[in-house]
């Protein structure tokens, strides 16, 4: 069997066998009938989640369609499908996602499991999009739950990076489908600070990119808007350009600060106007290894700064610039949002250069600032540290162990990290 790797090449994978199932029947029979099961979309984790030597499944292929309910504002969606193929299927229907990401590669069943999310103040991840699930049970079984039917199993797979069970169907929230106009531009990274409030309370979607070597950053804000003229072109960092410096980078270290002040210098104002999914979604095509740190969202400038002054006191060769965006808070139990508002913090190394000790100093600084990370982005969290910070923690053990007695779905990162639900 070749191996699996994920999307950066850092995790390899040498499962049994891989199933690509077409229909709900033969998901249930491959669950059942093997003893270790896990499930990947398009490997955009960069932790060991679909690390596996057991069954890996692949659920693009299933057979289903997009079921809008009865009151219009909610849809049944194949868990498996792409978040590019489900987004332009829901405007054809007069629908769009509430929020996304800027990638959107990922399976939408993976990233409901890892809570992945955009940007937004009175947003939250994709994860609270969910209104019910059709989980596959590790013995086959095929059960629906939500807040009423079976609340403590949906409660748990809300966010349970597949440990539950195989989202084979899940009923999504929706917006009437809507345009957003996007607007960069370049500001001094104080300035973006200092009227942060203000411009998160003023627009529905603000972020901004900040190379740590630099002083201003790209601040990207999106608005609804009622028309648009479909300019689609990805600008807020050119491709061509990150993976050329990337590579110079790589090559010479201690060119790294010259070159990030080279490519803000470059950076310039643009706008463009589209529907929603089309605008989110930008071109990643430079492999990196990212980690990513929700902090409380009055600690978040503070975080930032202490971030950036630890890159230049090490002289990290640092090349990707770090995002900076706002996440509502949430209810889920294992969600790194439940404590409160928060900042999402994300720092990035290109891929073929070292990553792990910058990250480990980053990481401390994010720590230290109360910080949770996600899931699915470079953490070292033990099983302790996940009872420390998620008060819910126990309750998710006892729901994951009634419906998977055997950890059918874990592997051996999850059994290390999730140790106290065995």
């Amino acid at each position: 069997m070749a191996d699996w790797r994920n999307w950066s090449g850092s995790v390899v994978a040498q499962p049994v066998a891989v199933g690509t199932p077409r229909s709900t029947d033969e998901l249930r029979e491959l669950v059942a009938g093997a003893d270790r099961v896990r499930i990947t979309g398009a490997g955009h984790s960069f932790m060991p989640l679909c690390e596996t030597d057991g069954l890996l499944l692949h659920l693009s292929g299933m057979e289903g369609e997009i079921e809008v309910c009865d009151d219009g504002h909610s849809a049944w969606v194949p868990a498996g499908w792409p978040i590019h193929r489900l987004t332009p299927a829901l405007w054809e229907r007069g629908l769009s996602l509430a929020n996304q990401g800027d990638i959107d590669k990922q399976a939408m069943a993976g990233a409901l499991s890892t809570g992945t999310h955009g940007t937004g103040v009175t947003l939250g991840s994709i994860s609270t999009q969910a209104l019910a699930f059709r989980l596959v049970l590790a013995d086959g079984s095929l059960v629906d739950c939500d807040a009423t039917t079976e609340p403590d199993l949906f409660q748990a797979a809300r966010l349970g990076l597949g440990m539950i069970g195989v989202m084979e169907r899940v009923k999504l929230a929706l917006q009437p489908a809507y345009r957003l106009k996007e607007t960069l531009r370049k500001a001094p990274l104080e300035e973006i600070l200092s009227q942060w409030d203000d411009l998160t309370a003023r627009h529905r979607h603000v972020e901004f990119f900040i190379f740590p070597y630099a002083d201003h950053a790209l601040l990207k804000i999106l608005d609804p808007i009622e028309v648009g003229d479909d300019q689609t072109a990805t600008k807020d960092i050119e491709a061509g350009a990150l993976q050329l410096v990337s590579d110079i980078a790589a090559a010479l270290p201690f060119t790294a600060p010259a070159l990030q002040r080279w490519l803000t210098a470059a950076m310039g104002p643009a706008t463009r106007a589209a529907p929603a999914h089309k605008i989110f979604p930008s071109e990643r095509a430079t492999l990196f290894e990212e980690m990513e740190y929700e902090v409380p969202a009055a600690a978040g400038a503070d975080a930032l700064r202490a971030a950036i002054a630890e890159v230049r006191r090490r002289k990290f060769p640092i090349i990707f610039p770090l995002e900076f965006r706002t996440v509502a808070a949430d209810d889920i139990w294992l969600s790194p949002m439940h404590a409160g508002p928060c900042v999402s913090i994300s720092f990035h190394q290109y891929a073929r250069m070292d990553w792990k000790q910058p990250f480990a100093a980053i990481e401390a600084v994010f720590a230290a600032a109360g910080g949770r990370p996600h899931w699915a982005k470079r953490h070292t969290l033990t099983s302790a540290d996940v009872l420390r910070l998620y008060p819910n923690a126990s309750r998710w053990g006892e729901a994951r162990k009634l419906a998977d007695p055997d950890a059918k779905f874990m592997n051996a990162h999850l059994s290390d990290l999730f140790a106290f639900s065995l």
